[in-house]
């Protein structure tokens, strides 16, 4: 009988350890034609602007962090790739089920799976992304705050993963993404990676680490294509409610806050709090105000980017 698996090689002890370490798996997406070059391209050309995100960033090794926003222009799917392929860029393609509902009923298959191999909590809001990512390129030290796996497709990288604690990861750099969705504005020295789990990804593996554990991410000297997975569960929500809440009472009163907690009176005040405020005006411009675009690909030349 044909294995049609996606995730493969699972034991009981990646069962008992899932969502308690990273993890490093094997997957067989590299072969589905929804990531053949040409597929790809088809989907780039289609791609509404809200759901991506262009980034310009540092070269790897570099202490400079560099972080620009910017769009495709006019530029066929083609181009785009060849473009990413010889600059120093990665293109995040968000919410791509939205786009293409093939990778919805991928999304679908994958946690059929996951629910029927590894252990966690009922997830909702699943979603999937495309990371297009240039030769030697970098994505700085950040967090993400739903659960989060990534799925290499094409090429190699290096991902380092930290502890999910403090001085990692603290309760206000939660709360400033979860209110400006800058993840990699974050504090990082470099005895970080002294207390890191340091994986190399290739083709056809993927990593999950725990929720809110730390990472960066460094590419080898090639083109690579990666998928990226995120999931939420009730208790990640109540997190999440949590921290646009704190983070409000911090920026807006000017208060520190002192809880966490999850369940009790102080939660619901939050809960309601965060609700009148969280698709605010204010809330709107500050995030607007911190993720400019402010550059487009060179259509001329291949990893030169115009300034707008």
């Amino acid at each position: 009988m044909i294995d049609t698996s996606i995730l493969k090689s699972i034991t009981p002890e990646h069962k008992e350890l899932f969502g308690k370490v990273p993890l490093q798996l094997s997957h067989s997406l590299p072969s589905s034609p929804l990531f053949s070059m040409d597929a790809l391209a088809e989907l780039i050309e289609r791609y509404p602007r809200e759901h991506y995100s262009l980034v310009h960033m540092g070269e790897k090794g570099s202490a400079r962090k560099t972080w620009r926003e910017g769009n495709i222009g006019g530029l066929s799917g083609k181009q785009v790739i060849d473009w990413i392929e010889n600059g120093r860029m990665w293109l995040n393609l968000r919410n791509v089920k939205t786009v293409d509902d093939r990778y919805q009923s991928l999304l679908d298959k994958i946690f059929r799976e996951m629910g029927t191999s590894l252990p966690d909590s009922p997830t909702f809001n699943q979603g999937l992304g495309i990371l297009i990512s240039s030769p030697n390129a970098q994505v700085y030290y950040h967090a993400d705050l739903p659960g989060q796996s990534l799925w290499q497709i094409l090429g190699k990288k290096r991902v380092y993963v930290y502890p999910n604690t403090a001085p990692f990861v603290t309760g206000e750099q939660l709360e400033n993404i979860a209110l400006f969705n800058l993840e990699t504005d974050m504090r990082y020295e470099n005895w970080y990676d002294e207390h890191a789990r340091i994986f190399d990804l290739e083709a056809g593996q993927m990593l999950h680490w725990p929720l809110n554990a730390p990472h960066r991410v460094e590419n080898f000297d090639c083109l690579n294509v990666s998928m990226t997975i995120e999931y939420w569960s009730d208790e990640i929500r109540r997190s999440q409610m949590v921290n646009v809440a704190n983070g409000l009472i911090r920026h807006k009163l000017g208060i520190a806050p002192k809880s966490r907690a999850l369940k009790g009176v102080n939660f619901a005040g939050k809960a309601i709090f965060q609700k009148m405020f969280k698709n605010s005006k204010w809330l709107k411009k500050e995030r607007a105000a911190r993720r400019p675009v402010d550059f487009m690909l060179d259509g001329q030349n291949l990893g030169q980017i115009v300034n707008l």
